[in-house]
């Protein structure tokens, strides 16, 4: 039963947006939970979320605006981001940058709001997600430790 919790809580937090497969996936194969059904079961609740906001972006674009009528805002700082990121490089740039800088349903939006297609985006945010929960799942299950936990004794999986 256990097991079964793992698994369908890493689907549901992979789904859930800036949480992403790339962040869910290597701490629930740290946890003990197969990689290779973690990693498909991630990328699966991921890549469903981003699909069905691909799938009905109009509808999310006009709700958007409506709300936004509401409220006189400026653009946000991940907005800025990410069109300075598709004016340099383009979709494939944004597709794959984004996810580590604003989060992928954040980059399939503003893909989307700046001119992409919807298979286009759908092809390369999957490349880009894919891509980036297996690297940092690779060097999370190696050791490699970015941001010094182990050396502050937060984390002891290293030993």
């Amino acid at each position: 039963m256990k097991l079964i919790l793992g698994y369908v809580s890493v689907f549901l937090l992979a789904a859930v947006p800036f949480f992403e497969a790339y962040g869910v996936i290597p701490i629930a194969a740290i946890a003990g939970l197969p990689v290779v059904l973690v990693t498909l079961l991630g990328l699966a609740g991921n890549l469903l979320t981003v699909f069905l906001l691909l799938a009905f972006i109009d509808q999310f674009q006009n709700w958007r605006r409506s709300r936004k009528q509401s409220k006189d805002l400026n653009e946000s700082k991940r907005s800025k981001r990410a069109q300075k990121i598709w004016r340099k490089y383009g979709l494939p740039g944004l597709a794959l940058l984004g996810p580590l800088v604003v989060g992928s349903h954040l980059t399939a939006l503003a893909s989307m709001s700046f001119g992409g297609a919807k298979k286009k985006t759908f092809v390369w945010i999957t490349a880009s997600i894919t891509l980036w929960s297996i690297t940092f799942t690779v060097l999370l299950y190696n050791g490699v430790d970015f941001l010094g936990l182990k050396d502050r004794g937060i984390i002891n999986y290293f030993q």
